[in-house]
């Protein structure tokens, strides 16, 4: 996108996304008037709407961006991100989606004392949410920050500004109300800008009968200069000549050099020149070549493939369980029947996209393979499609994609921050709907400055991360409290505690640039970056056996509760907790 035409493309692109999620949001907000719009849509939408707005939401970032790039990365094993990210509603479908409707909550906090019976679990549990999604929302800013930095060369932090900005005006301005119709809108807007792309990219690659499982390394077809934006660790196959600007192996190197086989290690701002033909230098622990990259059991780098896919498996079919911003959405639906009818159709909604995902990491690996050695492989998909197709069709896909891209920070974000501020404002706060606004403000605020000073990691794997707290935490939590009769609140507050500390930790460490390097291909590495194998049974097993030995509720208060939970709507044996709408 060298040519005046494709910024401009891609700038309008930009602008029409951004103006379409800003007018319905605006017209959202001239729906929204009570607590309980603001909070869970009065809950009145209805399930194709609002699958369609979970599946906006739920396809962030991570999706749109970084599954490609790990799949272009790592190759078979990065599979598991887009199946489990998937599977997880199953889970969900079957164990909590009506269930929890039925309990007439508006959070996972006003669920866990509706439960329990307790007040300090409910303040717990609020801190939770709120950690989950500030982990969850940091990687959509910075996200959006890289996306418009690749493509209009401006700072990292006008992206970051812009997406937030819009997000914390259309939450504050009409909460849930006004974001469900802007998701439900955005995700056919991202399902379009991702499999246009693909579909025409695919007639391409079997026009030109390009072949993938080759034992050479992926190479450049035209002379190709690679700007290295972050620090990054690189493999070597084979004695390598190229040209360098910048700094190899903490030297500094200004010309023709020749790279040994090994690892050598890259610094950001550094140039490197490949002449055509020449092999890719790839990311340490990423597939060398096209036949380890097609086969199964590498993992992700490091020593532990095995623990990483599994831990990582455990991560995303439980997480999808705990996710306060997907688990609020099943609060929005008229009744229990209609809440497990949206989880089936988002399994439909959501499977169906990620066909596309995977299809462009496969494109990237052929034709955009020198994003293997920048560090910033979540950028295959906004320039796989002009560096594929020349002149006007390719600025027209990567427009596209850009739109999809913007449409896919602004989404996730919006229901992150609803499922903060929702949870500031009644469990923190009064519950009014000035409160509500007051948390938008304050909670769109911290997420976004520390996206500015935190290290970025690939989307994919920062959100993994978000996953496992989750699933070691607001699962257990859920899958508990809705299906066995003996968890306490003493219990669950251990539960939380114990997978919060452990996959918390985990997540604080990786985020804050990992740990050094002499321990970095042992198990403290592995665990630190896939925590879920560990911190979900420990949460499930402390929740159990404390709740074993402490008090529990009132048999007959359990049987209430359990008969609200999981008795048909038509028998009536329950109604909605309403809450007052305060003015002031």
């Amino acid at each position: 996108m060298s040519t005046g035409t494709a910024p401009a493309l891609t700038i309008a692109a930009l602008l029409l996304a951004a103006f379409a999620t800003v007018a319905i949001g605006v017209y959202g907000v001239r729906m929204a008037r009570t607590t309980s719009d603001f909070l869970v849509a009065s809950r009145s939408v209805g399930p194709r709407w609002n699958a369609a707005a979970i599946s906006g939401e739920y396809l962030s970032a991570a999706s749109f961006l970084g599954v490609a790039g790990l799949i272009a990365k790592y190759g078979a094993d990065a599979l598991w991100y887009p199946v489990g990210f998937t599977a997880g509603y199953l889970g969900l479908l079957l164990f909590v989606a009506a269930p929890l409707r039925r309990s007439g909550a508006y959070t996972v906090p006003d669920f866990a004392e509706f439960r329990l019976g307790s007040v300090r679990l409910r303040r717990l549990a609020a801190v939770v949410v709120v950690l989950v999604c500030g982990v969850y929302l940091i990687p959509q800013f910075q996200g959006a920050g890289l996306t418009l930095h690749i493509l209009l060369d401006v700072p990292d932090w006008v992206g970051v500004v812009a997406v937030g900005a819009i997000v914390i005006a259309n939450v504050a301005g009409g909460g849930m109300r006004s974001i469900t119709l802007v998701q439900a809108f955005q995700y056919w807007l991202k399902l379009t800008a991702v499999a246009i792309p693909a579909l025409v990219l695919l007639g391409h690659f079997l026009a030109h009968d390009r072949e993938l499982a080759t034992p050479a390394p992926p190479s450049v077809t035209e002379r190709t200069t690679v700007d290295v934006s972050t620090d990054v660790v690189v493999q070597v196959a084979a004695p390598q000549q190229v040209s360098i600007n910048g700094t190899l192996d903490d030297n500094a190197v200004a010309g023709s050099v020749l790279l040994t086989p090994g690892e050598h290690e890259l610094a950001a701002g550094t140039q490197l020149v490949l002449d055509a033909g020449s092999a890719v230098p790839v990311v340490a622990g990423a597939p060398a070549d096209g036949t380890a990259w097609l086969m199964p059991g590498g993992g992700f780098g490091g020593s532990h493939p095995a623990y990483q896919v599994f831990s990582l498996i455990v991560a995303t079919f439980l997480g999808t369980m705990g996710l306060p911003h997907v688990l609020v959405r099943f609060y929005t639906n008229p009744d229990g029947r209609a809440a497990r009818t949206t989880a089936l159709a988002v399994i439909g909604l959501v499977g169906m996209f990620y066909l596309f995902p995977v299809l462009l990491g496969v494109f990237a690996r052929l034709y955009v393979p020198q994003l293997l050695i920048t560090g910033t492989s979540d950028a295959a998909v906004v320039l796989l499609p002009g560096s594929v197709l020349a002149g006007l069709p390719g600025q027209l896909l990567a427009a596209l994609v850009a739109a999809g891209a913007i449409a896919a920070f602004l989404s996730t974000s919006s229901g992150l921050l609803v499922s903060i501020a929702g949870v500031l404002s009644t469990d923190m706060l009064r519950g009014r709907v000035r409160d509500f606004r007051t948390a938008a403000l304050c909670a769109g605020a911290v997420p976004l400055g520390l996206s500015l000073t935190v290290a970025s990691l690939d989307l994919s794997r920062t959100v993994g991360l978000a996953f496992s707290v989750a699933a070691s935490t607001l699962c257990p939590l859920l899958a508990l409290g809705i299906w066995w009769r003996g968890l306490t609140a003493i219990g669950a507050g251990t539960g939380l505690i114990t997978g919060g500390l452990v996959a918390g930790a985990a997540t604080v460490v990786s985020v804050l640039g990992g740990i050094p390097d002499t321990v970095a291909d042992g198990w403290p590495s592995a665990i630190l970056g896939y925590p879920a194998a560990i911190s979900v049974p420990l949460a499930f097993v402390s929740m159990i056996l404390v709740s074993k030995v402490t008090p529990r509720q009132n048999t007959r208060t359990i049987g209430r509760i359990f008969v609200r939970l999981h008795a048909p709507e038509r028998l009536g044996m329950g109604a909605d907790r309403e809450r007052v709408l305060h003015s002031n």
